[in-house]
C-alpha cells in the first residue's frame, strides 16, 4: 500500500510539481488547497491537479480546505492515516506582506499552528516545510550555507518563514520522536517538460521570470529592471535560479531523510550559481526567440545585491543535487508560457 502524504497548497506552482514527483516515486498524495494561489478547474479541483491527472493517467484525492478551518482539518486527519505532511500552503507575495503584515502573520502563522497541533493530536510526526532563502536576509557572506545567520528578514513574508522554522525547531526539541526537514528554496523557475503545469501568478507577477515570460509572449509590454547600480557583474541583482522540478525532487529526498529519524534538519535547495537580471533576460530571449524590451527603474526596498546558495549539504546528506541548467530552465518556462499565454485560464491548451 502506497504511503499517504498530505500536501498542503498542492494546487500551487511548487506544490503541483511536487505532486507529480510524489506519484512518480510511488507515494499517494492527498492534496488540500483553498484556491488563494491556484486556479479552479473542472469539478472544483485546481486546474493544475486536473492536468496532472490527465498527464499521469491517475486520480488524485483533493479537498478544498483552508488550514484556518480547524474542524475541517481534524476531519481530514480522522479520515486518513498520513505518513508525512509537506507544507506549502500560505500567502507568498513579498510586496503585499509589507502592505498587509497582520494578514500575513494571521494566515501563515495561525494556519501552521493549526496544522502542527492537528498533526500532534493524530500522531503524525513527519514534516517537510517549504521555507525560503529570505530567512537569511541581506547576505553577510556568499555563497550562503546553512550556518549563515538567520532572522534578518527584510519583509513580513520572510519573517513568517523564519518564525515557522523556529516553531518547528522548538517542537522537535520538545518532542523527540518528531522529524522535520526545513527546505530553504532559492529562486524556483521553469515548468514541467510537458508544458501543462507551470507558474501562473494571479495579477502582476512578483517574481522576475514569470514577468519576463509574459513580456516575451506579448501579455505585458515591457520589463522593469529594479536597479542597475548594484555591485554585480552588470549592476543588476544576482540570484540563484533553480528548476522547479529539481526543487520538487528535493522534497522526495527529504521524505526519505525523515525515515532515518533525523530530528530537525535544514537544507538549502539551490544550484550554487548566481545569474543577474540582464543575464536572465538574455537567456529568455534565446529560449523564446523574442526580443524582451526592458527599462531601468529605481531599486526596490528590501532587495539585496546578490544571493546564491552553497548547496553542498543537501548533496552530502540528502543525495540531492540540481540537474537542470539555465538553458533548460528557460526552455521549459517558455514551453509552458507559449502553450498557455494566459496561464491556466487558457484551458483549451490541454486536450479534453
Amino acid at each position: 500500500m502506497a504511503e499517504k502524504v498530505l500536501v498542503t497548497g498542492g494546487g500551487g506552482y511548487i506544490g503541483s510539481h511536487c505532486v507529480v514527483e510524489l506519484i512518480e516515486a510511488g507515494y499517494q498524495p492527498v492534496v488540500v488547497d483553498n484556491f488563494s494561489n491556484a486556479v479552479r478547474g473542472e469539478g472544483n479541483v485546481p486546474e493544475s491537479i486536473r492536468r496532472i491527472e490527465k498527464l499521469l493517467k491517475t486520480s488524485i484525492e483533493f479537498h478544498e480546505l483552508d488550514l484556518l478551518d480547524r474542524p475541517g482539518l481534524e476531519k481530514l486527519f480522522k479520515k486518513h492515516s498520513f505518513s508525512a505532511v509537506i507544507h506549502f500552503a500560505g500567502l507568498k507575495a513579498v510586496g503585499e506582506s509589507v502592505e498587509k503584515p497582520l494578514l500575513y502573520y494571521k494566515v501563515n502563522l495561525t494556519a501552521f499552528m493549526n496544522l502542527l497541533e492537528v498533526m500532534q493530536a493524530h500522531r503524525v510526526r513527519n514534516l517537510v516545510f517549504s521555507s525560503s532563502a529570505t530567512v537569511y536576509g541581506d547576505p553577510q557572506r556568499l555563497p550562503i550555507d546553512e550556518q549563515h545567520p538567520v532572522g534578518g528578514c527584510t519583509n513580513p513574508y520572510g519573517k513568517t518563514k523564519y518564525f515557522i522554522e523556529e516553531m518547528v525547531k522548538d517542537h522537535c526539541k520538545a518532542e523527540k520522536d518528531w522529524n522535520a526537514v526545513l527546505l530553504r528554496y532559492f529562486n524556483p523557475i521553469g515548468a514541467h517538460c510537458s508544458g501543462q503545469i507551470g507558474e501562473d501568478p494571479q495579477g502582476i507577477p512578483n517574481n522576475l521570470l514569470p514577468y519576463v515570460a509574459q513580456v516575451a509572449v506579448g501579455r505585458r509590454e515591457c520589463l522593469s529592471v529594479y536597479g542597475n547600480d548594484y555591485d554585480t557583474i552588470d549592476g543588476t541583482g544576482v540570484r540563484d535560479y533553480i528548476h522547479v522540478v529539481d526543487l520538487a525532487k528535493g522534497h522526495i529526498a527529504a521524505l526519505k531523510k525523515l525515515k532515518e529519524d533525523c530530528g530537525c534538519k535544514v537544507y538549502n535547495l539551490g544550484t550554487g550559481k548566481g545569474y543577474s537580471v540582464l543575464e536572465m533576460v538574455k537567456a529568455m530571449e534565446k529560449a523564446s526567440g523574442k526580443e524582451i524590451p526592458y527599462k531601468i527603474a529605481p531599486r526596490r526596498g528590501g532587495d539585496v545585491a546578490s544571493c546564491y546558495a552553497d548547496p553542498r549539504l543537501a548533496e552530502k546528506e540528502l543525495g540531492w543535487k540540481a540537474q537542470f541548467d539555465l538553458e533548460r530552465m528557460c526552455e521549459d518556462l517558455w514551453r509552458w508560457q507559449s502553450m498557455n499565454p494566459t496561464g491556466f485560464s487558457n484551458a483549451s491548451s490541454f486536450a479534453q
